[in-house]
Order: structure tokens, then sequence, then C-alpha cells
């Protein structure tokens, strides 16, 4: 179904990272659709092994980027560790922990030590989680109180800082007050799912970033196809830009995968048809995505 060719990459901090990022959400048990396709999803990854074909078929296109709260996903971690293991070549860790943003000593122990164990799990990237980083936000003065703090202690940990940054604002706030940030989250879809303005907004957002953006939720939690979901953010963000897809199994990575190459490269994607109880219906019998009718430039 998919193209041989390694999947395109970025600079993050330096760092060349792959521009399709493995989510998590579909390995951690969070669908944002229900208790049961919650339960579903940590019923089928309930241990490092159910994880194995899926990060194969990753690094089988140099797909070798994975973003999760490693901390609180210990089986999506070990995954992680014993594929790089078994391929012999070490995997990028995106942390996105939460820390503790309060504004005492003891907060700031305990910030330090969450980012400490972050570094010490091998993470390259660390984004403070949005549950922390915007009770750093004040929207009267445009900044983010006391970030540089929490950057300083993830530089001093000796990896790459960023926010997550669900709230769009703290891009721009950022960027205006020139933070140590090198990298952001933004969820960005085409049905606007959990976004906080319109679409064309943090489409706006994105593409006057100083610094690379990783978009996630490209399918609105299941809201749209992959095929709409994915060819909407590709299509719409800068080359420097990052798109986070979270999958259920190795069959669905390689359909995203292939989606997602053919995006890139201007052309049909190469996907089996749907199944369907009649079978030889004209608009299902499907055609070769490599050809054209398109008539050629003289």
């Amino acid at each position: 179904m998919t193209s041989s060719t390694p999947f395109p990459r970025t600079q993050v901090g330096g760092i060349s990272v792959s521009r399709f990022i493995i989510g998590s959400n579909w390995m951690a048990g969070f669908s944002h659709r229900s208790d049961a396709a919650d339960k579903m999803i940590m019923e089928r990854h309930c241990a490092p092994e159910t994880m194995y074909p899926m990060f194969d078929t990753f690094m089988e296109h140099g797909i070798d980027t994975v973003m999760a709260p490693f901390g609180t996903q210990p089986h999506i971690y070990q995954s992680v560790m014993d594929t790089s293991e078994r391929w012999g070549k070490e995997m990028i860790l995106v942390d996105t922990p939460v820390i503790n943003v309060d504004d005492t000593a003891q907060g700031r122990r305990e910030a330090e030590q969450t980012i400490r164990e972050s570094a010490r799990r091998g993470a390259k990237i660390c984004l403070i989680h949005h549950f922390s980083a915007e009770q750093l936000v004040n929207k009267n003065k445009r900044c983010l109180c006391r970030l540089d703090d929490y950057t300083k202690m993830i530089r001093d940990a000796g990896m790459i800082p960023g926010l997550s940054a669900h709230m769009p604002e703290l891009v721009v706030y950022s960027d205006e007050n020139g933070y140590d940030v090198e990298t952001y989250i933004q969820i960005y879809n085409c049905m606007g799912f959990l976004m906080q303005v319109e679409v064309e907004s943090v489409n706006t957002i994105i593409r006057n970033a100083k610094k690379p953006v990783m978009t996630i939720k490209p399918m609105a939690a299941g809201r749209t196809t992959p095929f709409v979901g994915l060819n909407f953010v590709w299509s719409t963000i800068r080359d420097c830009d990052m798109v986070t897809v979270g999958c259920f199994n190795e069959r669905e990575a390689a359909e995203d995968i292939e989606i997602s190459k053919a995006a890139l490269e201007r052309r049909g994607a190469n996907l089996t048809k749907r199944n369907s109880p009649a079978k030889n219906q004209a608009v299902l019998a499907g055609t070769d995505p490599k050809s054209s009718n398109c008539p050629k430039e003289e």
C-alpha cells in the first residue's frame, strides 16, 4: 500500500525529527469519543508488545518521532524502548509532562523533579503540558508568567523546550516575548474540534509562528476521515511544521502514512477500496492513483 521513500523530516532546536509524529491517544485510551472507546483502546493496548507491529510500521517508513506523556504511560514508553532496541535505532521522544507551576519553593522543586525524570527517560524535546502552561497565561499583559523558570529547567536537564499550546494565544505571546521555546503543539483540524478560535485564525497563527509547530488531532478524534483530515492539514501548514497522528493498529498506521505521503507528493493515494456488500459497484472499482487524464503542458 505504501511507497518506500522515507518520510520527510524537519528540524526542532537542531534535532532532526520526522514530520509525521506518532501520537499516543489511541494507545493510551484517550479517545475523545466515549468511555466505551477509551476502554476498547486500553483493552487492546494493555502491554508493550501489543504496539510492536504499529511501531514497526512507522519505523519502516523512517517515522521515528513519538509524542506522549511518557511519565504516566509506562507501557507506551517501554514499547518505544523495545522498538528502539529491536531496530538498533534511537526513537525521538517528545515528552509532554504535567508539572506543578505553583509559585512556591515546593512547586518549583516538584516541577524540576518532573522535568529531570523526563530527561532520565531519554526525552529529547520537552513540551510543558497545556494543563500546566495555560495556568501561566495573563491575557491582560499578553505574557506567560514565570515561563522562563521552567524552560531553563528543561535546558538545564539537557532537553529542547517547547509548549503544548491548546490555547492558541500561547504561540502568539511566546513569540512576542521571545521566550526560550523551540516548538509548539497546536490543535488543528478541518472540523475545528477542540480549537478555541476559528480554523482560519489558527492557520494564520501556525503560518506566522516563529518556530515549527507540531499540529495535533488532524482527524478531530475520528470526526472526519483520514483522507479528508490529513489532506487538509498537510496542504495548509508549512514545510517546517509537523502532524501528530494517533493510530489504533498497524493497518491504520499504513493507511495514514500513505495518505500523508500522497498529500505531500501531490499524487493520488494508493489505498485498498472499502468493503461493501455490493462488490461490483462502478464507483468502488477504483482506478490507478498514479494515472491522470490532465493534459500535459506543451
